[in-house]
């Protein structure tokens, strides 16, 4: 075998093999890069240059601001006045519990960016509200588990910054477009999993509760519109062209302040310090992440791993379809097993060409990646916000497992559309631009 075959198979075998003994997945990438940088008699400073150039980035900024922004508003108090105007929104159907559990992640969503605070936030108030209106622990949880994914779709989202960065390599991706094209995405997720909801509603006689009030709700509405203002701030701002990515993130951080101080009044100053330790950490995580998959990436570009797998896919099937199927499959599997953040960096300029020569947009890709990976924080063996979904219930990680499955059909389905059918998103974006 040639010396390329030889280093691919050493960087990805170590990086799995690791992966598999649960060492932590910084390690796991850092390690199986540096014995390929030895192999191939690459200067190992190269890859401490490839570290540091991968977090060298203006754009970069706008992570640590989106975190920092869904933490203010969490701790603010706006997750009741979301849950309140959800309910008097659509509480009022049958299976209404479950509908407000769903409308209220797209809208928390867009405040935290993040499944797993999305699931951890609402879930408590989300689970219990359910359970009081007679529907099972099981189905409550495996909703809300669900229902979080929108998170990562609806603009900001943080992981929609990394693929951007991670695009980079291959081509310039608008961040403008990208948040854009992540709402109406986030709505289909919402209807599927409504629609289901709404099914086991009437199957299983969940009540209905309520009546519909326009004046309840046009007062809900702005009980709960000071939080919301944070992230018409970030995408006006960016779609305008008032701001920059980062400039928006900044600015909706010192909103989220000015709410979650004064209007809200859900914490006080002696408890920023440790609203900022939070960020710290979960940041942390983040950058050294970037960092080290920086150095991964570019092996991956040294050894023409892209153009080996788009050879080896034209060569099985030139079917757009069945391309898109196996692509989505792939992703499917990684994301069961590797965190989000890292495989958006790993796969990116793995798979963006292979799109981009079936003629589709990397937007298009963004959107498709995020919830494949979204749908894998929902699964065993390292879904995030399955232990999470799990901790806040009490119910057994392999009960909730099974308790899944259905939702996971139902995302699918919302998958397939997004993959097969761009045209239901894509539209928003290309309209504002």
């Amino acid at each position: 075998m040639s010396t390329t075959v030889i280093a691919t198979l050493m960087l990805v075998g170590i990086f799995l093999a690791l992966v598999f003994l649960r060492v932590p997945i910084v390690y796991a990438i850092g390690i199986a890069s540096l014995v390929d940088f030895f192999y191939l008699g690459i200067n190992p400073m190269q890859m401490a240059l490839k570290f540091v150039s991968n977090l060298n980035s203006y754009t970069l900024l706008a992570v640590p601001f989106f975190i920092l922004m869904g933490e203010l508003m969490s701790a603010g108090g706006i997750t009741d006045t979301l849950i309140d105007f959800s309910r008097e929104l659509v509480g009022w159907f049958r299976g209404g519990a479950a509908m407000v559990n769903v409308v209220a992640s797209f809208f928390f969503g867009g405040i935290s960016g993040s499944s797993s605070a999305d699931c951890a936030s609402l879930g408590p108030i989300e689970i219990k509200m359910m359970e009081e209106q007679g529907y099972d622990r099981d189905f409550s949880t495996c909703l809300t588990m669900a229902s979080s994914v929108e998170g990562i779709l609806v603009p900001p989202s943080q992981n929609m910054v990394i693929y951007t960065l991670a695009a980079a390599g291959v081509t310039s991706v608008s961040i403008g477009q990208l948040f854009l094209a992540g709402y109406v995405p986030g709505a289909v997720l919402s209807v599927t999993l409504m629609i289901y909801s709404y099914y086991i509603s009437v199957k299983k006689n969940y009540p209905v509760t309520g009546r519909f009030d326009l004046k309840a709700c046009i007062r809900a509405f702005f009980r709960a519109i000071w939080g919301m203002l944070s992230v018409l701030i970030v995408v006006v701002g960016v779609i305008a062209g008032v701001f920059t990515t980062t400039e928006s993130a900044a600015c909706a951080v010192v909103w989220s302040l000015v709410v979650g101080l004064f209007i809200y009044k859900g914490f006080g100053v002696k408890d920023i310090p440790g609203i900022f330790h939070n960020v710290t950490m979960t940041l942390g995580k983040v950058l050294i992440l970037l960092g080290v998959s920086g150095a991964f990436t570019y092996l991956l570009t040294y050894l023409k791993v892209p153009e080996t797998v788009s050879t080896a896919l034209f060569s099985i099937t030139d079917n757009k379809i069945l391309i898109l199927i196996m692509l989505n499959i792939l992703m499917l599997f990684l994301g069961c097993m590797i965190e989000m953040a890292c495989l958006i960096l790993m796969l990116t300029p793995v798979i963006l060409p292979i799109w981009m020569s079936l003629g589709l947009s990397p937007i298009h890709l963004g959107v498709v990646m995020v919830l494949n990976l979204g749908i894998g924080l929902l699964t065993p063996p390292v879904g995030s916000t399955l232990f999470i979904g799990s901790a806040i219930s009490g119910i057994p990680i392999e009960k909730l497992s099974k308790s899944m499955i259905p939702f996971y059909i139902v995302m699918g389905v919302a998958l397939l559309i997004l993959t097969y059918f761009p045209q239901t998103f894509m539209w928003l974006p290309n309209m504002a631009y």
